[in-house]
């Protein structure tokens, strides 16, 4: 791996492969979520792409390297916002089933305005999952680094044999835990888990660090939001995070995740988790996954 990091370091930018959920996100900023059979007055309100990889992808592509996501696109009108934003944030697209004319997985974001706080109704990948016979050839050749969700575990699966054997580290976003993730771990060499994430029969951060340790991934980490991050890799330690007034914690998590796909490749574990934590920080001032980026001065 240290080899790899020094590879990269005299690159101008690193390739990316974001394996997962691919979504259209409409997001509204309000006084408040509706109660029942109340209608509410969004205050502004922001449509792009998402899902976890997607967003990841987008933070990736925007520190200055070269995103591609794997995923379920299809031909639906609605999929031209999808790529519109991605292509406006130079991230290209690998689509698993290019001619599907299903309906893309729509996600509606409520934004409370005093908070920061979001309410979300989606749709994930259930209804698009897609067979490893869909992964387009060579879709490994030059990259550096893999994301995966799990939103598409049989293509996941076969991503993360292709990767290990061609020795491109692979990163696992564990925002929740979900079945078949179990076969995918042997291959995972940095697990960066939320405090959501509870494999079979794991009720503590203790018993996660337990279970993924015992597929002998070497290097773990479980955020908790505001609070410090938890790592493992052969020690316990923790890793502080900006402390900061929160504007919109929507895809914060998908955010810190790029970017730590970028700064894994240049930095060490706890460096790498320590300058994602800042982004991710810096994009929760501001309302939706990507004005952060765009206001940002």
């Amino acid at each position: 791996m240290d080899n790899l990091k020094s590879k990269i370091q005299n690159l101008k930018s690193a390739r990316g492969l974001f394996v997962g959920l691919v979504t259209l996100d409409l997001i509204y900023l309000a006084d408040s979520g509706p109660k029942n059979n109340q209608k509410i007055v969004a205050t502004d309100y922001i449509v792009s792409a998402g899902g976890p990889v997607t967003n990841a992808a987008v933070t990736f592509s925007h520190l200055g390297n070269q995103a591609t996501v794997l995923g379920v696109v299809g031909s639906h009108p609605m999929t031209q916002l999808i790529r519109g934003d991605l292509a406006n944030y130079k991230v290209a697209i690998a689509d698993l089933e290019p001619t599907t004319d299903l309906a893309p997985p729509v996600s509606s974001i409520i934004v409370t305005q005093s908070t920061g706080e979001r309410a979300v109704v989606s749709i994930n990948a259930v209804k698009t999952q897609a067979s490893s016979a869909s992964i387009p050839p060579n879709i490994l050749q030059n990259v550096n680094i893999v994301l995966i969700d799990g939103h598409q575990m049989a293509v996941s699966y076969s991503i993360a044999q292709m990767a290990k054997v061609k020795n491109i580290p692979v990163v696992i976003d564990g925002g929740s835990w979900k079945p078949g993730f179990e076969q995918i771990l042997p291959f995972v060499d940095y697990a960066v888990c939320s405090a959501n994430f509870y494999p079979p029969d794991c009720q503590t951060g203790e018993d996660v660090f337990a279970y993924l340790s015992g597929f002998d991934i070497p290097h773990i980490a479980i955020t908790h939001g505001q609070k410090p991050i938890e790592y493992w890799n052969t020690k316990t330690g923790i890793v502080n995070v900006p402390q900061i007034q929160a504007v919109d914690t929507l895809g914060a998590g998908d955010i810190f995740h790029g970017a730590f796909c970028h700064y894994i490749l240049r930095e060490s574990f706890t460096d790498a988790l320590a300058l994602a934590a800042n982004i991710a920080a810096d994009s929760c001032k501001f309302f939706g996954t990507r004005r952060w980026m765009d206001l940002k001065c």
